[in-house]
């Protein structure tokens, strides 16, 4: 069996670009950054912290799919449902909130 050269190494290494901010929105527990990165060449959106304290969630990932616009459809979206709801839209209560309301508006 052989050491895995320095080549083999680079070859598995992920390819991380620069996070992007998307948007900002506040709660009662402080204000949350949402956050888009092209990782191994897929574009993820999170919602993090903005002190860096506290959970971070993954909101989406391969939307370079479907375009600029439902990147930025997707973040307007997701920070209203925030505001509306004063949750992070993540998280399991909030989607229950949003099925409530889904039901409400018959969808």
């Amino acid at each position: 069996m052989t050491a895995p050269s320095a080549r083999d190494s680079r070859t598995t290494r992920s390819s991380v670009g620069d996070r992007v901010e998307l948007g900002r929105y506040r709660l009662t527990e402080g204000e949350r950054i949402v956050y888009g990165q092209r990782v191994d060449g897929v574009v993820r959106v999170t919602d993090v912290p903005a002190r860096g304290r506290g959970r971070a969630y993954l909101v989406e990932r391969e939307l370079e799919r479907d375009g600029h616009a439902a990147l930025l459809a997707l973040v307007a979206d997701y920070i209203s449902q925030a505001e509306l709801h004063e949750a992070v839209p993540m998280t399991a209560c909030a989607e229950r909130w949003l099925a409530h309301v889904d039901d409400a508006d018959g969808g």
